[in-house]
């Protein structure tokens, strides 16, 4: 039974209002809330392969506690004085399923975003033809291959050697690889290959044709190729920094 995962993010803003809240020490505010796919590159697109998304709030809202939107980027506004948790329930199109999230709903930061990984299990056609856009299905191997050489010549074309690259990481210091690895596991995507070996002991990296391995109590693994483009122009400039 094939499995397709794709990140999604709830960004939420929130700002207070002008407006009598009618509890002492809680001013009153107006939040909203709007959902984003990611693709393979971490982009934001729009959110299509869901069919609707409803949002479930706290009791005090009567009527309006539970709210089911049709069209991305399923935005809900509200106004209130509390924070609280709710649920959000994601429903894929051509009977995808419905994909409970549970979401924090808080006023520390005006505006803040939460990123969350959704599993479609056996997608139906439909679904699969729109989840071809955001990224690589099972079985969909000639899109994989596009990409792969899409990425190359993108990374090319913007001055980026990956050859280089993998040498510049073997010639890193230790405290170097240290935030080399701490820059991968902050921004590497869902499609990103990485591992770590904590039986290997070598002292120095390994560099394999595209594969960088770098030692952390032991040694890890990244593909730089499954990197998204951010992330490897900054593998990219921190690394020539260092080797000069």
């Amino acid at each position: 039974m094939p499995e397709v995962r794709r990140s999604i993010k709830i960004i939420t803003e929130q700002k207070p209002i002008e407006k009598p809240s009618g509890v002492e020490g809680f001013p009153l505010r107006r939040w909203n809330i709007q959902i984003v796919l990611l693709n393979d590159r971490n982009e934001e697109m729009p959110a299509d392969i869901f069919s609707k998304v409803t949002y479930k709030l706290h009791d005090s809202f009567g009527d309006r506690a539970k709210q089911t939107f049709t069209q991305p980027p399923f935005r809900i506004s509200e106004e209130g004085w509390g924070e609280f948790d709710m649920e959000i329930v994601f429903t894929g199109v051509d009977k995808g399923g419905d994909h409970p999230i549970f979401h924090d709903l808080n006023f520390q930061e005006q505006r803040y975003e939460a990123k969350h990984v959704i599993t479609f299990k056996n997608p139906k056609p439909g679904l699969m033809n729109l989840l071809k856009e955001s990224g690589p299905v099972p079985g969909d191997e000639s899109r994989k291959r596009g990409d792969e050489s899409a990425k190359k010549k993108k990374r090319v074309d913007r001055g980026i050697d990956m050859d280089k690259l993998a040498e510049n990481l073997q010639k890193l210091q230790e405290d170097d690889l240290l935030q080399v690895v701490q820059l991968i596991h902050d921004n590497k995507t869902q499609e990103s290959y990485t591992k770590n070996d904590v039986e290997s002991r070598e002292h120095r990296p390994r560099i394999l044709g595209k594969k960088a391995n770098v030692p952390v109590d032991g040694e890890f693994h990244v593909d730089l190729y499954t990197l998204p483009d951010k992330l490897v122009e900054m593998l990219w400039n921190f690394s020539e920094e260092r080797v000069r």
